[in-house]
């Protein structure tokens, strides 16, 4: 609900910052008083289209600033925020907007900058402001189809999910259908493109630990002379040269140490332990230099097989270079367009199946919509009648309202185009609820909605300016009771020329226009006490007499 609102320098008001708490406030003043100036800033506020004009002669800018008490569980207004992404501190949300005198408007909700469109997407949430086209969310068409599923209840519930949910299959059948058909040209350019990347994979056959095994294999055959060399090297050191005249080796070495210590054992048996570590030396050697033969023997040269692993790895970084920094990247992606192309191949297989499942689907739908169909209809009859009740108690008692629901495509909501259509003037046909001409029977026919749907209100805060227009005795005190009913559930802010209805606020501000050191200003104050008991007497006409004073305190008495 509206808790604040500050307004600077715009139109006639200088400086005023009034405080609004729930129930049903009051505006009330003179004729001429500038009672709708108020309504003006709060609709800058929420987004109005407002220019340089409204800025106060004088001033270089205007500034108004809502506050507003809300709740997190308002799923609209928590889509509106979320979808502008901002967050609400502390249960409130602050508007502010200013406009310079070039007619520029600067817009901050809760600190951070926003466009007049989310400006007025959050605000169209918060309040409704009847007797300004512009506010007047029962007006637009599309809402009477939920207006009327609103007052239909339960009876809407089940054959609208079905409708959703029918709509919804209906709907991605047909947009593969058209992705497919549309892609006809597209499809066989990517089948030919992914069948050559697959028949290339394929025919290379690469595996996961491949590189690094011929990598490694690479580097011993073109080493192969060097470890031929040393191993051969290796060889000789430990077993001698071969031929006549060739040094010993270390194995040779070694036997000849073994046989002398051996032979000087049986003269110092102190010698066994040397003996020992000689024969495991010459054991260990005599392994060594058979293994380093072995290896000797086993060196390939291959140039041959070398050439062959260079043009394999070649062949691997081409894969690597197209499809996937690493082996095990480009078998991936040979599965991900394996699969691609099993569902290319398999389109027109596809698109058969989908012509089958919308046509299903829309068959489906169109039943679910007839059902939706025969329960609005089922409870427009009751809802207009409603409507009339309420209306006549209003002093609209000649009005004829009617909800017509004519054929339309299904869409998600079903087939049915509801509008809400009026006469009320006896011999005026029915016409669309928008295109009534007068404000006031604008707010009173808003004012029935409003009360006949006050169970599902999703709007917390209603402004209704002009509803009193042309009525007044009996008529104005019903109408005061069904907007302090009305304020049971909502925050209604009213301003009135009544004093049966101005009696009711559970708050009262009084607007007034003076002259002040040469200029025209517009102020407002909150009464009570004795100060509104003036107002409600001025209300009541006349003179100022005890009489209608004790009238006036009567009338706030017995509220």
């Amino acid at each position: 609900m509206l808790t604040e609102l500050a307004v600077k320098d715009f139109a006639l008001v200088e400086s005023v910052r009034l405080h609004f708490g729930s129930g049903l406030a009051i505006l009330t003043g003179e004729t001429g008083a500038g009672k709708s100036i108020l309504l003006d800033a709060l609709g800058m506020a929420l987004g109005d289209r407002v220019g340089a004009e409204a800025i106060r002669h004088g001033a270089d800018k205007a500034r108004v600033e809502a506050v507003f008490a809300v709740d997190g569980g308002d799923v609209r207004l928590k889509d509106a925020l979320e979808t502008a992404g901002i967050e609400i501190e502390d249960d409130l949300l602050i508007l502010a907007r200013e406009v310079s005198s070039a007619g520029k408007s600067s817009v901050r909700i809760n600190g951070r900058a926003a466009t007049i469109s989310t400006l007025r997407a959050i605000g169209e949430s918060l309040v409704d402001i009847h007797g300004q086209h512009e506010h007047q969310s029962l007006l637009a068409t599309e809402r009477h189809v939920e207006i009327l599923d609103a007052w239909c209840g339960a009876e809407v519930e089940k054959p609208k999910a079905e409708v959703a949910t029918l709509y919804q299959k209906a709907s991605d059948a047909a947009k593969e259908l058209e992705t497919l058909r549309a892609d006809a040209r597209e499809r066989v350019r990517t089948l030919d493109l992914l069948s050559y990347q697959c028949e290339e994979i394929d025919n290379a056959a690469p595996r996961t630990e491949e590189e690094e095994e011929l990598l490694n294999e690479r580097t011993r055959l073109a080493s192969a002379e060097r470890l031929f060399a040393s191993a051969g090297s290796a060889v000789q050191a430990l077993r001698g040269a071969e031929g006549r005249g060739a040094k010993s080796g270390a194995v040779d070495l070694l036997g000849q140490a073994v046989r002398e210590i051996e032979s000087a054992t049986s003269f110092d048996e102190t010698l066994q332990p040397l003996l020992e570590t000689l024969q495991s030396a010459l054991y260990a050697v005599d392994d060594a230099a058979r293994d380093a033969r072995t290896y000797r023997d086993s060196v390939e040269f291959n140039p041959q097989r070398l050439e062959e692993i260079e043009t394999r790895l070649d062949t691997l970084k081409t894969l690597k270079r197209k499809y996937g920094e690493t082996l095990e990247e480009v078998l991936r992606y040979r599965t991900e367009i394996g699969e691609r192309l099993e569902t290319l191949t398999n389109a027109e297989e596809r698109i058969a199946e989908l012509v089958i499942a919308e046509t299903k689907a829309r068959g489906e739908l169109e039943k679910s919509c007839a059902k939706l169909t025969k329960a609005r209809q089922k409870g427009a009859k009751p809802f207009a009648e409603s409507i009339l009740r309420e209306l006549k108690d209003l002093a609209m008692a000649a009005t004829r309202f009617s909800v017509s629901i004519e054929p339309k495509t299904p869409g998600r909501g079903g087939a049915d185009a509801v509008e809400f259509l009026i006469s009320p003037n006896p011999g005026v046909p029915l016409k669309p609820l928008a295109k009534i001409a007068s404000g006031g029977e604008i707010s009173r026919v808003m004012l029935a909605m409003k009360s006949v749907l006050s169970r599902i209100l999703s709007v917390p805060t209603l402004v209704f300016d002009e509803v009193d227009a042309g009525i007044g005795g009996r008529t104005g005190t019903v109408l005061g009771e069904k907007l302090a009913n009305l304020s049971h559930t909502a925050q209604v802010l009213c301003i009135t020329h009544l004093p049966q209805i101005a009696a009711r606020g559970a708050r009262h501000f009084q607007i007034e226009k003076r002259a002040e050191s040469g200029k025209t200003v517009v102020s407002v104050r909150e009464l009570d006490g004795e100060m509104r008991v003036r107002e409600i007497a001025r209300m009541l006409g006349g003179e100022e007499t005890e009489t209608v004073l004790t009238h006036a305190r009567e009338m706030l008495a017995g509220k």
